[in-house]
């Protein structure tokens, strides 16, 4: 289709007065897979009862981040389904550990909703983004999405305590999810205008078998890049990752997105016992490799895509 290729070559020329073709790369680690949210899409939700649970211990991930730091990583993204283990006192001692260990690193926690105190003692700790996608800035569609006890009202707070609190804030949101429709699409574009996240993840929904929202279907790839893209136009400025679930649905799906504006990407340096075990959505990519064959890899496909 000719305007959605216009489209794309658009968003991919808003990128190069900032980034040239530069690709980030981030090292993420999946901390634990227990989470106490029931979101209706994911597959490790606290209902799904076939999920092996696991979470690592701050010598783990410091040990995960160690290994990053050999492979060149400087940005490291910790994520985790929402764990009443790692508490604020947790995460204060591995964030001082992590940034007296290593030079010049970064940190990324995405661990969900927490108090605004929470965040400013993280943040005083030394974590320097936050990443909480917002999944949907449609509040119907929200409520559709996750279980009855979750508040679009405090999600959408969240973003904007982390703002006022001078982390750089990650949103996101999920495309073709059941009844979205393109006025969903439309508040999200409108919502991230307003908000001005420092990054935005976007990939498609990926349905997941054990979940309440089984049987119906995915997301589609260009539905998805027409959204980065046009979220490219929207924010140049902004960090946008090829997400991990656009290479599930597409074998060059990442490759893709960084055609039409993407420029992050988020090897999986977790250790690779549990990568499996950490399963939003199912089919998930890279889940055998190292992570040096994962910076490998993702490094080769970058540089034959220019």
């Amino acid at each position: 289709n000719y305007d959605t290729e216009y489209l794309f070559q658009k968003a991919y020329q808003a990128k190069l007065p900032y980034y040239q073709k530069r690709v980030f790369l981030r090292g993420l680690v999946e901390i634990s897979n227990y989470c106490k949210m029931g979101c209706r899409y994911c597959g490790i939700n606290y209902k799904v009862h076939t999920v092996d649970r696991y979470r690592l211990s701050k010598d783990e991930i410091i040990a995960c981040c160690e290994e990053g730091y050999f492979l060149g990583y400087r940005t490291f993204v910790l994520q985790g389904g929402e764990d009443a283990f790692y508490t604020d006192a947790f995460l204060v001692d591995m964030l001082q550990e992590l940034k007296a260990k290593f030079n010049n690193i970064r940190v990324t926690l995405s661990l969900g909703e927490r108090s605004y105190e929470s965040y400013k003692v993280l943040k005083e700790a030394g974590a320097d983004r936050y990443l909480l996608r917002h999944e949907t800035a449609s509040k119907r569609l929200y409520e559709h999405l996750h279980a009855e006890f979750m508040s679009f009202d405090n999600r959408m707070k969240c973003l904007y305590n982390l703002k006022e609190l001078g982390y750089q804030v990650g949103a996101g949101f999920m495309v073709g999810s059941p009844t979205q429709t393109n006025e969903d699409l439309v508040k999200d574009l409108r919502f991230l205008k307003e908000l001005n996240p420092e990054m935005c993840g976007i990939g498609p929904y990926l349905c997941h078998s054990d979940t309440e929202l089984a049987g119906n279907d995915s997301g589609t790839l260009t539905e998805t890049l027409i959204m980065v893209a046009l979220v490219r136009l929207i924010l140049p400025k902004a960090l946008l990752p090829a997400t991990t679930a656009l290479g599930t649905l597409d074998k060059l799906g990442r490759e893709n997105a960084l055609k039409v504006g993407a420029n992050v990407m988020m090897p999986n340096i977790s250790p690779t016992e549990n990568r499996e075990l950490y399963e939003i959505y199912q089919n998930k990519i890279c889940t055998g490799d190292t992570s040096v064959q994962c910076r490998g890899c993702i490094e080769t496909r970058i540089e034959a895509f220019g």
